[in-house]
């Protein structure tokens, strides 16, 4: 019984091997770069960063392996707040930033994900260089009087230069280099805040005659990244002085719209001479302004370039000179009018014999320009006991005139007419008529009968209406009632004329209540009349999900549902699905919120868009169901080693690999077509691959591309075919490269190498010219009938007989003794941890096949070659004598420190029966594991091979009819 739970646990790993995901694999990912790279200690550990002039071109690179092929996004963190590459993350490989400036600098983070796993990610810094002008400025002081003729003076000039990294400056005088102590009357100080032994500052104490001179501040970055040294010279005299100006013009200057504005500002002293500039408040001078010198002219002004103007002097001594004048530009607007009745006895209507005040508001610029009269049915009109005209009223707002009528009388009633202006003209006056008379009457404010609730649907056009009635009739403002929202035009009040509120396209989101209310402009100034309206938007169902695609082989179950998000009406729904136009099921819902429908078999006639229309009464929502049958797309596979397999003089041949995504979902996969141009041709060349049995989740298939001409590249595309047709296609591109033909590559990055000797390349393994003889590669198939019996593999360690392997011939000339040697390529070791914290040697499992079968066997060796040792291989398997007619696996841990190779010897044995062969090579990151995974690769190409699983469990049933 142990034995049969030994095979059951041999089953199950066995199984575990084959319907594993086989190839696929997490991503992993590496950035590279090129360049000048140097390292750069940040307090506890030390990273690469990358350094780039500014203005050169960044390109980064993001290497990944994983299958499927990861998708790759780059971002990037720590740049400025004007910085927005986050917002616009670039996806493909490499990054590429032309002419880059310095706010550009900081991390960028390269992510790949497959959707296996964690995603990767790895990141860079990138330092941008650069070193801007140097200036120098210069601060006088002058100290107290000595003797009468005699002042102490004393002169500071400051050098600052934006750069990074940080800068070194130096001083010289004339042609004399400056240091702290080589002169008396120099001292040179090194602040705080820059790096120690950086100078900004040249002090000259108690002026005298030889420090008049030229002054030359030389800015450094230690000619990092090539950038060179930048000066500035200075040249001090005893005229030397901060610059003064004057303006010739008033302040403030006020003027007409239109008219032509000149502002003049000059020079009254400084030496060197000032440079002159104009400014306005924080803003950019308007476009059409004119600049000639220190004089700005900006013809037919407006309102918009009124502002402060301001002209800047500066020649780098003492402070900027600066004198400033505003510009103001005349302008009247928004006139409006209200009537109060008497306030003193709370009235809401005009009465003979009370109080009436007319109040006019206007906006004026300048405003102590502003000037009101008033008309009585077109006549003027002045202040009288029963005329009361005041031209401001510190109750309200400024910039109005207000007209009490005191113990009105029926004379009064007429139109009046407030009239305002500016005092210097160029404006037009601004009218407003104001009727008062029997008939003028407080606002009233009501809501037509069946106008609310108001009941419509999701982008129609509403009319929201409060009916005013009142002389004169004044402006009706809307606004939400319910909550503190904006109106549908983005304010949050709205002003009507004739008291309607139009809303086009209207949306779920408006449902709701509305406040409409009389304002006290143009209207009567009482307590504010308002009115409640209701809006109720009805809208289609929202229905999940949208579109759904399916993918089902024939003969099979499925289901389909349709959920109803959101729905208003939400109770009067409905539901009817269909197969193209041809209906299927319909009904109602009850209390459910979803609705099904189910396939038992799908048949040919079943593929189609099906549709469940949800409906109300204001629309349908519909969830869309394509069912098909077409395969998923070919997922090619990108990390094969040695791709390029066939290395003629003109022409080469190409690995292609790929796995079948989601191969189950459908129908069995009969064949591929396979698509193939030149890039830059038109024309396709197609074929089809046959495949003869079901394709597993994670099962790599293989074929060959051959005669492809040198260096050309090829477009290829791989579609699958079923009983329903064609499937998805995917398409790569095809590259050669000679540094893919190299005999000995150092990967950049890997973490599995794979050789079974199928091509002639044998994966870039080399043979040992200083030894007696060469390894052989064959396959069972092609073996010279003549073979030595009773000692070699009859086929390879797949049990395929097509398969090819390596192995030591040991027939005549070969004498015992006699050494053949096989070298891997040259691989370099894993990456260092990023942080510097961990020193231990990456771990590599080295495993392979062996056959050692016939009476004459003699030894097999195992070496590990580094690079960066001189003396002899190191040994690190070994084994002689008969091992039997079977294929074995050996695996060994090896700790390699720098590049290396992997050294596999024969030796010849004693006689002529002692073929010794090696198969299915492989290192991988990572110790060994225990028991060994099952390969689950198999070539479009092979004849169908007899599955291990298959016959583990042949055995086992074997061993349990013996036990019965």
């Amino acid at each position: 019984m142990d034995i049969i739970w030994a095979l059951l646990w041999l089953l199950a790993a066995l199984f575990e091997g084959v319907f594993c995901q086989g190839v696929y694999a997490p991503p992993t990912v590496q950035i590279i770069h090129s360049g000048h790279a140097c390292n750069i200690e940040e307090e506890r550990y030390t990273e690469r960063v990358y350094t780039i002039r500014e203005g050169e071109t960044l390109e980064l690179t993001c290497l990944v392996s994983g299958h499927p092929r990861p998708q790759i996004r780059w971002t990037k963190t720590a740049g400025s707040a004007t910085d927005r590459f986050q917002d616009s993350s670039v996806f493909n490989e490499t990054l590429r930033i032309t002419r880059i400036q310095r706010h550009q600098g900081g991390r960028y983070y390269c992510k790949a994900e497959n959707g296996l796993g964690t995603p990767a990610i790895k990141s860079i810094r990138v330092d941008v260089y650069y070193l801007d002008d140097p200036i120098v400025t210069v601060h006088q002081s002058i100290g107290e009087a000595k003797e009468q003729f005699y002042y102490e003076r004393t002169v500071f000039l400051r050098c600052a230069a934006n750069s990074n990294p940080p800068v070194r400056y130096s001083w010289r005088r004339g042609r004399e280099f400056l240091y702290q102590g080589s002169d008396k009357g120099v001292e040179i100080y090194e602040p705080f805040f820059t790096q120690q032994g950086e100078t900004k500052i040249l002090k000259l104490k108690n002026l005298r005659p030889q420090d008049y001179a030229n002054y030359t501040c030389t800015a450094s970055v230690r000619s990092v990244c090539g950038i060179p040294d930048k000066s500035v010279l200075f040249q001090l005299t005893n005229k030397t002085a901060s610059p003064t100006i004057k303006l010739l013009v008033e302040d403030p200057i006020v003027a007409n719209p239109g008219q032509t504005v000149t502002l003049v500002c000059i020079i009254s002293g400084g030496e060197p001479s000032p440079t002159l500039s104009w400014v306005r408040n924080t803003e950019e001078l308007p476009k059409k302004s004119v600049l000639n010198g220190g004089t700005l002219t900006i013809p037919a002004i407006s309102t918009d370039d009124a502002g402060v103007y301001s002209c800047v002097a500066s020649n780098n001594v003492g402070n900027p000179a600066k004198k400033s004048t505003n510009i103001v530009v005349r302008a009247l607007k928004k006139g409006r009018f209200w009537i109060t009745p008497d306030p003193y006895h709370n009235d809401d209507n005009i009465q003979i014999g009370r109080e009436v005040k007319i109040s006019c508001q206007v906006e004026a610029t300048p405003p102590e320009e502003l000037m009101f009269s008033w008309l009585k049915n077109g006549r003027p009109l002045r202040s009288s006991e029963r005329m009361v005209i005041t031209q401001t009223d510190p109750d309200v707002a400024p910039g109005t005139t207000n007209l009490d009528i005191i113990d009105l009388k029926f004379t009064d009633f007429g139109t009046y007419t407030c009239v305002a202006s500016l005092k210097n003209g160029g404006i037009p006056e601004i009218s407003i008529d104001v009727n008062i008379s029997s008939t003028t009457v407080p606002p009233n404010l009501t809501v037509p009968r069946g106008k609310s609730p108001l009941v419509t649907q999701e982008g129609d056009t509403v009319e929201l209406q409060c009916l005013v009635s009142g002389k004169p009739k004044p402006i009706i403002i809307w606004s939400r009632a319910d909550k503190e929202a904006p109106m549908p035009d983005g304010n949050m009040q709205t002003e009507s004329y004739d008291g309607v509120l139009r809303i086009v396209n209207v949306s779920r989101e408006m449902t709701g209540t509305y406040r409409c209310q009389t304002s006290q402009y143009n209207g009567f100034n009482v307590k504010p009349r308002e009115a409640i309206v209701e809006l109720i938007v009805q809208y289609p169902p929202a229905v999940e999900p949208v579109y759904t695609e399916i993918r089902q082989g024939l003969g099979r179950p499925f289901s389909l549902s349709c959920r109803v998000l959101r729905a208003h009406p939400s109770r009067v729904l409905k539901y009817e699905w269909k197969l193209g136009t041809r209906l299927l099921t319909m009904g109602q819902f009850d209390t459910r919120d979803e609705t099904e429908y189910h396939v038992r078999a799908l048949n040919r006639e079943g593929y189609g868009a099906y549709t469940c229309d949800i409906t109300n009464e204001a629309g349908a929502g519909r969830c869309t169901f394509l069912v098909t049958g077409k395969a998923f797309a070919p997922e090619f596979f990108y990390d094969t080693y040695s791709a390029l397999w066939q290395n003629k003089p003109r022409v080469y041949g190409f690995k292609l690999q790929w796995t079948q995504m989601n191969p189950n979902a459908v129908d069995r996969i009969m064949a591929y077509r396979l698509g193939i141009k030149q890039m830059g041709h038109q024309r396709w060349w197609e074929q089809e691959i046959p495949t003869e049995d079901n394709i597993q989740k994670g099962e790599l298939l293989s074929y060959n591309l051959t005669e492809l001409i040198k260096p050309e590249a090829y477009q290829v595309r791989l579609t699958p075919i079923t009983r329903f047709g064609e499937g998805d296609s995917t398409e790569r591109i095809i590259r050669y490269s000679e540094a893919s033909r190299d005999t000995a590559p150092v990967n950049p990055h890997w973490s599995k190498f794979h050789c079974g000797f199928e091509e002639d390349t044998i994966c870039m393994f080399t043979q040992d010219k200083t030894e007696e003889f060469d390894w052989t590669r064959h396959s069972a198939a092609t073996r010279d009938t003549k073979y030595t019996p009773n000692t070699g593999p009859s086929s390879d360690r797949s049990g395929s007989k097509q398969g090819f392997y390596m192995y030591i011939e040991t027939s005549r000339p070969r004498l015992e003794g006699d050494k053949a040697r096989l070298l891997t390529p040259s691989f370099n070791v894993a990456p260092k941890n990023p942080y510097g914290n961990v020193a231990s040697n990456p771990t590599y499992c080295f495993s392979f096949y062996y056959h050692m079968y016939g009476k004459h066997i003699g030894t097999l060796n195992v070496y590990l070659r580094q690079k960066s040792q001189t003396g002899q291989d190191t040994s690190v398997w070994t084994l002689s004598g008969n091992q039997g007619d079977r294929w074995r696996q050996a695996r060994v841990n090896i700790n390699p420190t720098s590049s290396f190779q992997i050294v596999m010897e024969g030796i010849r044995g004693s006689g002529i029966e002692g073929d010794i062969a090696v198969d299915d090579v492989t290192i991988e990151e990572g110790e060994c594991r225990d028991p060994p995974p099952s390969s689950n690769i198999r070539s479009l190409a092979s004849p169908t091979e007899v599955h291990i699983w298959q016959l583990a469990l042949t055995l086992l049933l074997v061993l349990v009819g013996l036990r019965r």
